[in-house]
């Protein structure tokens, strides 16, 4: 649980540092920013994941992992999540603003759990559900605010969407593939980060001939944007980390639970670092409570924590 509360938290770090690249030239007024910053976001954590690997000599284990039946799942879990879930989420953030881009896409832990209890027959016990429930009402309570510009709602929508189904596929094929010993949380996140890299660059940015802007940004004045990608790419790593090491101790359902809890901790950021207080109301901070709490709560074993202390 304590993986999946941080996983929550770093991702809501990575959530407002990206979400403030984006709003930066010449990002803001590029047509394809959504993919070119996707890509970079990708590469930047799989050369994070490369040199988090190689320091604990894991190198050889990855290739290895790869190769198995495992594996080769982890890189079909890695396009759905990557090129569809993150494009999605960074259209979120870019469309609806880092804190409602956060909490628009929040609705994968319920795809994820209901495709959970289908395929992987992992249980919550009917209050865990109501819980879930309760967040989710937190989460769409914290999308209300009247102070918010929204530049373009339905691209948004549409980009939470993508984001809320792949991530959710792409939870449940993970936690089946980390039941395989020779896959670790570690080995995964590597390949999945990888992955979505190569085929942002090999496939999506030649199709929609972003390369030259892409090189643009290392060529002329980018100001901030490319360190605060790269940094937003260190924070989702540590991220995806300990939500992998979540999944695969407690589940799919009840990792999810925990990581939706970066809605909330992303307005608490947005405040802390930005100072955008805008986002602040009544109703947002009661939403963001209930969030966390319920959020803990629906992935908390009360009877299972009882009996282990027993």
């Amino acid at each position: 649980m304590l993986a999946g509360i941080i996983a929550g938290i770093t991702w809501a770090l990575e959530t407002v540092i990206l979400g403030k690249a984006l709003g930066l030239d010449p990002l803001a007024a590029m047509a394809l920013a959504t993919f070119v910053s996707t890509f970079l976001h990708d590469a930047c954590s799989a050369i994070w994941s490369f040199f988090y690997n190689a320091v604990r000599g894991n190198l050889k284990n990855v290739w290895k992992a790869f190769k198995t039946k495992s594996g080769k799942w982890v890189v079909a879990a890695a396009v759905i999540g990557g090129p569809i879930g993150m494009t999605g989420y960074v259209m979120a953030v870019k469309y609806m603003g880092a804190s409602i881009g956060a909490v628009a896409s929040a609705i994968f832990p319920a795809i994820g759990s209901v495709l959970a209890y289908v395929f992987l027959k992992e249980k919550m016990k009917w209050h865990q559900w109501i819980f879930l429930l309760i967040t989710l009402a937190g989460v769409y309570g914290l999308s209300y605010s009247p102070d918010l510009a929204i530049s373009n709602f339905w691209l948004g929508l549409l980009g939470a969407a993508m984001c809320s189904f792949g991530w959710g596929i792409e939870a449940v094929i993970l936690a089946k593939c980390l039941n395989d010993p020779e896959v670790t949380d570690e080995y995964a996140l590597q390949i999945r980060q990888t992955t979505s890299a190569l085929t942002y660059g090999i496939i999506i940015l030649p199709l929609l001939k972003g390369w030259g802007v892409t090189v643009d940004l290392f060529t002329q004045k980018s100001g901030w944007v490319l360190p605060l990608i790269a940094v937003a790419a260190l924070f989702a790593t540590v991220s995806y980390l300990f939500y992998y090491k979540a999944i695969s101790q407690i589940g799919a359902s009840k990792a999810m639970a925990l990581n939706v809890t970066y809605t909330a901790w992303a307005i608490l950021f947005t405040v802390i670092l930005f100072g955008d207080t805008s986002v602040l109301s009544p109703l947002t901070i009661i939403c963001a409570l209930v969030v966390l709490v319920c959020g803990i709560f629906a992935a908390a074993d009360f009877k299972e924590i009882l009996s282990k202390k027993k």
